[in-house]
C-alpha cells in the first residue's frame, strides 16, 4: 500500500499552525516521524487517524481518501496515541476481546487465539485476567500496542509508543514493529532518535509543523560525512563558540562541556573530526528552529 499526503494544512483556533504545507509518500514498512515535543508530530498523526479535520490538502491510502471516507479508513487502522483512557474495571483479555469484536472478527475461538498471541508478543499473558486499572504505565502502553495490532491493520500509527518502556520491553516492541513493517505501513511518531535508527528505513524530520527533511537514515547520516567536528570546553566558554560555529549538540561528561559542530571544512581550533550520526542530522535541521540545549 501507499499512503500520500498532500499540502497538508492545520491552524487551530488559537492560531497555532500545526500542520504546515506537509507533504509526504509512504509505502510499505517503517516510517519515522521524528521531531522534538510540540513539533506538530501528534497533530499530524490525529490528521491521518481520522481524529480531526485538516483546513486544506489531502491525504490518500492507495485509492482512498482518508479525509472525506472516514469510517473505512477506521477499518484499516491499528492507532496507539501518546495519552490514551482505558476502562479501569475490566481485564485486559475481555477488553481486546470487545475490540475484536467490533473490528468485526465473530468467530469466538478466533477471538480467543488472536487475544492470546497479542498478549504474548507484548508479554501480558501472565496478568491478562488483572483489572487495566491495576496496570502500570509501562504495561498500559503495551496493552495499547496490542489493541493497535488488532484487525490486520493496513496503516498502523504508533505516537511516541517507547513512553515509559524498560529498555528489555523497548526492545520486544521494536522486533514487533519490524516484523509488522514487512506487510504494513507502519508510521512511528517519536522524539528518540535511537528509535528510527534502530527499526526505520525511511524517516522525516518535522518542527514547528514543517517537515524539513525527509529520507533514508543512512542516506542522510552518509551526508553528513566530513562535516561534523567536536571538541570538549568548559561551560563559560559555550556562548564564544555558538558566536563562531554552528553548535548543533553538547554533552556534559565529568565536569566537560563536549560540543559538536557542522562545518563544511576543518575549522582547527582543537576541533577533531567525528563519525556523523543520525543525531547529528536531526539536530543540525532543527537547530535553527529551536535551542538544542533545552531539548
Amino acid at each position: 500500500m501507499k499512503l500520500v499526503i498532500n499540502s497538508l494544512c492545520k491552524t487551530y483556533p488559537n492560531g497555532v499552525q500545526a500542520i504546515k504545507d506537509v507533504s509526504l509518500t509512504l509505502n510499505n514498512g517503517m516510517f519515522g516521524l521524528l521531531g522534538p515535543n510540540g513539533a506538530g508530530k501528534s497533530s499530524l498523526m490525529r490528521t491521518i487517524a481520522t481524529l480531526q479535520e485538516a483546513d486544506s490538502g489531502s491525504v490518500f491510502l492507495d485509492d482512498l481518501d482518508v479525509l472525506k471516507h472516514k469510517t473505512e479508513v477506521r477499518q484499516l487502522l491499528g492507532y496507539l496515541p501518546q495519552e490514551f483512557g482505558v476502562y479501569p474495571k475490566i481485564s485486559a483479555e475481555r477488553m481486546l476481546d470487545h475490540i475484536a469484536q467490533l473490528k468485526g472478527i465473530e468467530n469466538a475461538g478466533e477471538r480467543k487465539d488472536l487475544v492470546n498471541s497479542l498478549l504474548d508478543n507484548v508479554n501480558l499473558s501472565k496478568d491478562k485476567k488483572k483489572h487495566l486499572g491495576t496496570y502500570s504505565g509501562g504495561m498500559k502502553q503495551r496493552f495499547g500496542i496490542a489493541q493497535a495490532l488488532i484487525g490486520n491493520p493496513k496503516l498502523i500509527i504508533v505516537d511516541e509508543p517507547t513512553a515509559g518502556l524498560d529498555p528489555a520491553e523497548r526492545n520486544r516492541f521494536y522486533n514487533l514493529l519490524s516484523q509488522l513493517g514487512e506487510n504494513t505501513i507502519v508510521i512511528l511518531s517519536t522524539h528518540i532518535v535511537e528509535d528510527v535508527s534502530t527499526l526505520c528505513s525511511n524517516f522525516a524530520i518535522i518542527c514547528m509543523g514543517e517537515v524539513l527533511y525527509a529520507g533514508e537514515p543512512d542516506t542522510a547520516v552518509h551526508e553528513m560525512e566530513g562535516k561534523i567536528y567536536s571538541k570538549s570546553i568548559t561551560k563559560a566558554e559555550l556562548g564564544h563558540y555558538q558566536d563562531d560555529f554552528t553548535v548543533i549538540s553538547t554533552q556534559l561528561k565529568t565536569g566537560k562541556l563536549h560540543i559538536r559542530i557542522l562545518q563544511e571544512t576543518d575549522p582547527g581550533n582543537g576541533f577533531v573530526p567525528a563519525a556523523p550520526n543520525l543525531e547529528d542530522v536531526y539536530f543540525s535541521n532543527i537547530a535553527t528552529r529551536v535551542d538544542v540545549n533545552t531539548i
